[in-house]
């Protein structure tokens, strides 16, 4: 789709590739992925990190800083989605003459030539269940290649290169960028109106991963308890999951916290699953992870493994420790439908008062969704908010996180992330649990409680 056509011949062995934003999570793996193949790689991102660290580590030599003279010999660019024309590099290979391509173009293309394709989509839950997926799939023993937009423990990663003859790959709908992927399964765990800078509304949102569903070549699995999702596989032969008992993949003997149930698939007994994480929004991952491995033939015993062994990925209802007497978690929530899921499973854990810092992410999702961020922070029992990440943006649309404070009495507005910390810190009592919450570096903010003030 889109340009993947003429990235094909620069995919292979003795092509020089040079990768724009290489420390990004999933441009990492992606680096490492095409070295594996024999390519030779160099890329190029903002900062030193571990991400870069370990490239380097791996035989990639990553410059620090854009700048034209690091594209020297490449035939071919691939950046980042953070990378726009007016990046050094980019305009260097245009002015040459030099191919650029998107990320997801390259996966796209590095798919082709897997047997099974798995690709889980959806406006939320997509790391945490690529996450159980990749569980499931090393219980069976395929070897899997991952690309996860998180961090998980069993990986020390957010990705793993394997041997076998499957890829399993979160697939973001935003920029319309997976349907440069040629998945054979399709996984669609919800469609809400998110990315309006990008789409539309949510007609155009859903026409999205109408077209990527209809790119999968095997199968389909979506949700039917979510009528966004319903609407948007019209005319799709689909595999539903949900809790509820109409689907062909549903929870049966539902305990009362979420966390342990069987899963039924075409009216016979599939699998039990315990689970380690909390929250109704995660069984509905859990059965879509589960759908998923019952699409494939992979047997019952492996998910029901693979689930119990899932304790969370990054930045995912994370435990982060105690700060006197409370407990501090972070979560990487930045839709109102990701805050209600969030704060309803903190609220599972018991009787405790939510302290909640939020960061808003990207003033447009602001703006187009306030109404609903004013309804969902108002169930925090202290709420102190954070400057608004830009992310992408500039401030465009006038908005600030002091409009969303103006609305909910009681609520604190910081500048500053230090300023954040401070205000945690004299306000956190014994038994409290607090949760910093945002896709951006809010996660900051609680981790500095730890450290000496």
């Amino acid at each position: 789709m889109l340009k993947s056509k003429k990235i094909a011949k620069f995919l292979t062995p003795g092509h020089h590739v040079h990768l724009v934003g290489i420390g990004g999570v999933s441009m990492r793996p992606l680096g490492l992925v095409l070295k594996g193949m024999g390519m030779e790689v160099t890329g190029s991102d903002m900062s030193d990190s571990a991400s870069t660290k370990e490239l380097m580590s791996n035989g990639i030599p990553v410059a620090i800083g854009h700048h034209a003279s690091n594209i020297k010999g490449a035939d071919c660019i691939i950046r980042t989605a953070a990378a726009h024309n007016d990046n050094p590099e980019i305009a260097a290979a245009r002015a040459a003459g030099i191919p650029v391509f998107e990320r997801a173009q390259a996966w796209g293309e590095i798919m082709k030539s897997y047997k099974n394709a798995i690709c889980i989509s959806g406006t939320h839950g997509k790391t945490t269940t690529t996450s159980m997926m990749t569980h499931i799939l090393m219980e069976a023993n395929l070897d899997p290649t991952v690309m996860i937009g998180g961090y998980l423990p069993l990986l020390h990663a957010g990705h793993r290169v394997g041997h076998g003859d499957t890829i399993l790959l979160e697939s973001c709908e935003y920029c319309d960028s997976f349907l440069n992927f040629f998945p054979t399964l399709a996984v669609i765990l919800n469609v809400e109106a998110d990315h309006l800078d990008y789409f539309k509304d949510l007609a155009d949102i859903q026409k999205s991963f109408h077209k990527f569903a209809s790119l999968a070549t095997f199968g389909v699995v979506a949700n039917g308890d979510d009528p966004h999702t319903v609407q948007a596989m019209e005319g799709i032969d689909y595999v539903s999951f949900g809790l509820r008992d109409c689907n062909r993949i549903h929870a049966t003997n539902m305990c009362a916290d979420w966390r342990h149930f069987d899963v039924i698939c075409d009216d016979e007994f599939y699998c039990h699953l315990d689970m380690g994480v909390l929250g109704r929004h995660n069984a509905l991952n859990a059965l879509a992870a589960a759908a998923a491995a019952w699409m494939m033939g992979i047997p019952g015993e492996a998910v029901s493994d693979g689930i119990q062994s899932f304790h969370g990925a990054g930045r995912r209802l994370e435990f982060k420790g105690k700060f006197h007497g409370a407990d501090v978690y972070d979560d990487y929530a930045h839709h109102p439908d990701e805050l209600a899921a969030t704060i309803e499973a903190v609220r599972s854990i018991g009787d405790h008062r939510l302290v909640l810092a939020f960061q808003p992410h990207t003033y447009t999702r602001t703006k187009a969704l306030f109404d609903d961020f004013v309804r969902e922070l108002k169930k925090a029992d202290v709420l102190v908010l954070a400057e608004i990440y830009a992310a992408r943006e500039r401030n465009t649309v006038g908005i600030s996180s002091a409009d969303l404070a103006v609305q909910i009495p009681g609520a604190v507005c910081c500048e500053t992330l230090p300023e954040v910390t401070d205000y945690l810190r004299t306000h956190v009592r014994e038994g409290d649990v607090v949760l910093t919450m945002g896709a951006g570096d809010i996660f900051r903010a609680g981790e500095a409680l730890f450290s000496e003030k």
